[in-house]
Order: C-alpha cells, then sequence, then structure tokens
C-alpha cells in the first residue's frame, strides 16, 4: 500500500516536471537546451526552502514586535502608577489640610453608602477589612518617605480606596445573586431597576469627595454599584414568595380540572389552600392594597399590586384585614379565609398575575423561597456560617 502511494507521487511529479526543451536563437545560430526533469524538482525545491525561510524570518519579526509592544505597554502602565503615586506626593506637599478635608468628605461619602444601602457591613465580611491594594500601596509608600509627617493621612487614604473597591464587589455580588434568581422565575431583572425610576424627586443633596464639589470615580461607582444591588434585591422582595395560607395541602392547582359545580373541563387560574373558616390570609409580597370589596366568582376579594406587572388576587374571603392603598409586607395579614362566592367550602383562592395575565403561582413560591433562603446565607457573616 505504501510503495503504491509512493509510486503515484512520484508519477504526479514527474508529470508536473517533465523533461523539457527550449530553443534559442543568437545571431543567426540555433541552440536547442534541455532542462531535465531532475534539475527543475531541485529548483522547485530550493524556491521552497527559501521562501519557508522567509516566512520564518517574517514570523520570528513580527512576534519581536508584539513582545516589543508587551512590554513597552507593561512599562508604560508601571510609570502611570509611578506618576499617579508621584502627584500625590504632590498634592500632600502644597496643602495636608485640603487632603484632610477631602478626605473627611470621603469618609462620609462611605458612611452615607453603607448606612443608605446595607445598614452596617458584614461582620467578618472581606468588605470590613480592606487591605491596601498594590496602587494604593504604593502612593502612600511614596508620601510616607517624602513627607513622614503626612503618612498617616496617606495611610488612611489607601484604606479608603481599598474599602471602596470591596464594597463594589460586594455590591456586584449580591446583584448577580438577585439576577440569577430573578431570571429564574422568568422576569427581566432590567425592568426591575427601571421600573423604580418612573416617579423620582426631592431636595437635592449633591455629594462630593473633593472640596471643588467632585465624585471620585471609584466612589461613583461604588455608589451605583450599591443602588443598583437595592433595586435588584427590591424587586426580588416584590415577587410572591410567602405562602398566603399556612395550611398543610392545596386542594386544587393551577391549569386543567373538572369544575366542582358542573363537572365539566374548566382552567382553574390559581391555588385552592383549604382551612377552616377565618383562618388567616398572608399577602404573598410586600406591595400596596389596590382592592378590597367583592367580583365575580371570587366573592369578598383582595387584591395587592408589587410592581413590575406582579399582582396577586385573594378570593373567597370571609373577612378584610386591610384597606385600599396600604402598604404593606410579605407575611402581612390581609384577610380571613371563607367560602363567599362561587366556592364549595372554606379555601383561599390564590392567583398571581403578570400584566394581568394569569401565571401559575407555584413556581414563583417554591423558587423565591429558594433565592430568599440563599441571599439570606451570603449575606450572613462568615463566622457564623462556619
Amino acid at each position: 500500500m505504501l510503495s503504491t502511494s509512493a509510486g503515484a507521487f512520484l508519477q504526479r511529479l514527474r508529470t508536473a516536471f517533465p523533461d523539457r526543451e527550449f530553443i534559442m536563437r543568437s545571431q543567426g545560430q540555433v541552440r536547442f537546451i534541455r532542462i531535465s526533469s531532475r534539475s527543475q524538482k531541485i529548483a522547485a525545491g530550493v524556491a521552497t526552502g527559501v521562501l519557508g525561510a522567509w516566512c520564518v524570518s517574517v514570523g520570528a519579526l513580527a512576534l519581536s514586535q508584539v513582545s516589543a509592544g508587551t512590554a513597552q505597554a507593561a512599562l508604560a502602565g508601571r510609570e502611570a502608577k509611578v506618576a499617579r503615586a508621584e502627584h500625590s506626593v504632590e498634592q500632600y506637599r502644597e496643602n495636608i489640610d485640603t487632603v484632610a478635608s477631602n478626605l473627611a468628605r470621603r469618609q462620609k461619602f462611605i458612611e452615607q453608602m453603607v448606612d443608605a444601602h446595607i445598614s452596617e457591613l458584614p461582620e467578618g465580611d472581606e468588605a470590613a477589612q480592606p487591605q491596601s491594594t498594590d496602587e494604593t500601596g504604593l502612593e502612600a509608600k511614596k508620601i510616607s518617605a517624602a513627607l513622614p509627617q503626612a503618612g498617616t493621612l496617606a495611610g488612611i487614604e489607601a484604606r479608603q480606596l481599598a474599602l471602596v473597591e470591596r464594597l463594589t464587589r460586594y455590591a456586584n455580588d449580591r446583584s448577580r445573586t438577585a439576577t440569577d434568581a430573578i431570571r429564574k422565575l422568568g422576569l427581566n431583572p432590567r425592568a426591575m431597576i427601571a421600573s423604580g425610576r418612573t416617579a423620582e424627586g426631592g431636595p437635592l443633596l449633591k455629594l462630593a469627595t473633593a472640596s471643588n464639589g467632585s465624585i471620585d470615580p471609584r466612589f461613583r461607582r461604588m455608589g451605583q454599584s450599591l443602588a443598583r444591588m437595592d433595586a435588584l434585591e427590591s424587586g426580588l422582595a416584590s415577587i410572591p414568595q410567602v405562602s398566603p395560607a399556612h395550611v398543610a395541602y392545596v386542594s386544587s392547582s393551577y391549569g386543567y380540572r373538572s369544575d366542582p359545580f358542573t363537572g365539566g373541563a374548566a382552567f382553574h387560574a390559581g391555588l385552592d389552600f383549604p382551612g377552616p373558616m377565618g383562618s388567616p390570609i398572608y399577602a404573598a409580597a410586600k406591595g400596596r392594597v389596590t382592592f378590597v370589596g367583592q367580583k365575580s366568582g371570587y366573592g369578598n376579594c383582595v387584591e395587592v399590586t408589587h410592581g413590575n406587572g406582579l399582582m396577586t388576587r385573594y378570593g373567597h374571603l370571609s373577612g378584610f384585614r386591610a384597606h385600599v392603598g396600604q402598604e404593606v409586607d410579605a407575611g402581612a395579614l390581609i384577610a380571613a379565609m371563607g367560602s363567599t362566592g362561587r366556592s364549595t367550602g372554606s379555601h383561599l383562592h390564590f392567583e398571581v398575575r403578570v400584566n394581568d395575565r394569569p401565571v401559575n403561582p407555584r413556581p414563583f413560591l417554591e423558587a423565591a423561597r429558594t433565592a430568599q433562603s440563599n441571599l439570606q446565607n451570603n449575606n450572613q457573616p462568615q463566622k457564623e456560617r462556619r
């Protein structure tokens, strides 16, 4: 088999490079020049070798240029860090009082953001124990060496910046957890953030980290990350996540069923929770009560709007414990179980609606409860989770 392939290859070479004769006329004489197949093959091999060597040299040159560019970029980065450190030294040298004042403003900014969005730093979390980064540490060392009297301020600034970086990462991690939980429920996290911007206002209380009224970009990023985390977690909290009735089982699920009155095929738009007359009914999520009264088929009914197009409906009630316009938290008492309307016995008919379209409540109650448990575990101090 191998010899056959070699023979075929040699045959192709002979076909590609046959013996050739050239006729040349010079001063009335005719000459015949013959170039053998072997000579043509040698010439072709030499040409291929020269071309290959040229390609290798060009590739090596390009590689060396890329390496040189990378080294130059790294050198430029180190020079930029040194320049920033030298600039900081100049700032300290020119006016230590201004630097101290700006550090106080930065500290106030950090405290305001922590109080507004996370109340307090989780004990044991890396955000509570900042360590200077390479860049901030370089600046602090350079300032301390040039101006020993400013060393304390430089150390404070380095720790502040390290804390800001860690708070930003902390907020981003919590945002990712909330985002994943919201997506698992088939909802859009961006809509959760945008829905909170439909009505805004209030007195202007400007934030600044410098005496000229500007904000350090690192502090701005931290504030934006904390605000995004807050919006996503607030949106997650508005998703139905608490069982509306403390009962052992569900008597009728969402979807197809035989109608209890006619026996024919019917669609059931919610879950039925059976229980004793007067049993407490709870809001499945935080929101605002938007309806209290009677609806055809539901009897006495309460509706709670949660934002982002979400609404929960509670039917067949025997009494009301909430009024229209009332803000309620998840688990708040809003009604009592009954058998009003189209009902065969004491139970709660519970619906979840998205943009007034009924959806299966079960995935919301199960997935959101799991997501909230994960979120709480992530936010617990590390020493409590050990």
